[in-house]
């Protein structure tokens, strides 16, 4: 059984009893998170896709830790004009791990 759920204006598709990186959530580690930005559902055979959102599909979630990723580096240059900046990014995530996968028919 999987789903397609939405966070942080991204998608991930997730599995019951699996970690996941997303965009840093505003919660303690240790604690439940509830999704019910479910965009599919599927069972193995049967699949139901929302329009956006499966109506009474909810994603249950907790988060293992926070951290940053690894560091990006953008630089930005103009040919023979002397120009050059350079910027370095970490993505701040939360791990999750993925508890139940609930779908009410």
């Amino acid at each position: 059984m999987y789903a397609v759920i939405e966070t942080g204006g991204r998608q991930y598709r997730v599995r019951e009893k699996e970690t996941l990186l997303v965009d840093k959530l505003p919660v303690e580690a240790g604690q439940e998170i509830t999704i019910d930005k479910v965009l599919a559902v599927s069972d193995g055979e049967n699949i139901k896709i929302g329009t956006p959102f499966v109506t009474g599909a909810k994603v249950t979630l907790k988060a293992v830790r926070h951290g940053r990723g690894r560091k990006i580096i953008v630089f930005k240059y103009k040919a023979k004009k002397n120009y050059r900046r350079k910027k370095g990014a970490r993505r701040a995530f939360t791990q999750v791990f993925v508890e139940k996968i609930e779908e009410i028919v």
